[in-house]
């Protein structure tokens, strides 16, 4: 049985309202994450309704951070994202930039797209992908895009489809503690365990890589993981029933701590150092 290789490229998810000025944290480690002085970073404005305010904002922010060149990956309609000068502007970039928006408008217009197969591909060459709100929501292979923040721990509340299928087993949520989102991520968990649920605050990151995930940014992540529920009566229910989950477990993450997507288990930042370095001798 062959294993698939692992990305060489970077992924990165943001819950959004992350800071745009010249002394951003998390844009700025975005850019370093490519190991380029100079990178040619790329910004789609898909999700967007309002394209035309949301790239000049991350234009600005990108070349105050010190990107080489910025690239209005402008993406409309699914005939731009199979258009080759799009998918000539993907394979330059060392960074690609994800806006928020509307995350089904992101996978209905690149779903089987070569624009996607592009961005698949620069991933695993060596390229960084990050994206904030929806264009984090949309890097797992399964994604959310709907369902009340009130109250989604009822059978069928939150609506899930296909995402870019960059990173497996996690479902990411974004503006997380803001909006209340609590009861998506553990209504996602109760009818699907294997996933972590990975809730992700404002202005808040993480980076998935080699099956580690670091926090980085002001904000908080929280993970959910329902792995090891001892009872859940999904199955019993009809669509709209209050969903009862037991032993679900959570973890909030800031700068500095970590997780191992294999074993399930948070990561000193001391451990973070060994975890690297085992990682790298595996797969070098």
């Amino acid at each position: 049985m062959s294993v698939k290789p692992r990305p060489r490229g970077k992924l990165v998810a943001i819950g959004g309202a992350e800071d745009k000025s010249a002394k951003a944290a998390i844009l700025g480690r975005v850019l370093k994450l490519s190991n380029s002085e100079t990178p040619v970073v790329g910004v789609i404005t898909t999700a967007s309704s309002i394209p035309d305010e949301v790239y000049p904002a991350y234009e600005e922010a990108f070349d105050a951070l010190g990107a080489g060149e910025v690239l209005d990956v402008r993406i409309r309609e699914r005939r731009d994202a199979d258009d080759p000068k799009m998918v000539e502007m993907i394979r330059r970039c060392d960074v690609l930039f994800i806006s928020g928006g509307d995350q089904m408008r992101l996978t209905s217009i690149f779903g089987a797209s070569k624009s996607l197969e592009a961005i698949r591909s620069i991933y695993h060459e060596g390229a960084v992908i990050a994206g904030t709100s929806a264009g984090a929501a949309c890097q797992s292979t399964t994604m959310v895009y709907g369902g009340s923040a009130i109250d989604s721990l009822r059978k069928g509340a939150v609506k899930m489809s296909a995402g870019f299928g960059l990173i497996e087993g996690v479902i990411i949520d974004t503006h997380f503690l803001e909006r209340g989102r609590f009861s998506r991520l553990m209504e996602v968990g109760a009818t699907n365990p294997e996933y972590l649920g990975i809730g992700l605050g404002e202005d808040a990151a993480v980076l998935f890589e080699g099956g580690i995930i670091k926090a980085f940014g002001p904000g908080h992540v929280i993970l959910v993981d329902s792995s090891r529920i001892t009872s859940c009566n999904v199955f019993d229910l009809s669509d709209g029933e209050a969903v009862s989950v037991h032993n679900v477990v959570m973890h909030a993450l800031v700068e500095g701590d970590g997780y191992n997507l294999a074993d399930r288990q948070v990561l000193s930042a001391k451990q973070l150092g060994a975890e690297s370095l085992e990682l790298k001798d595996a797969y070098t």
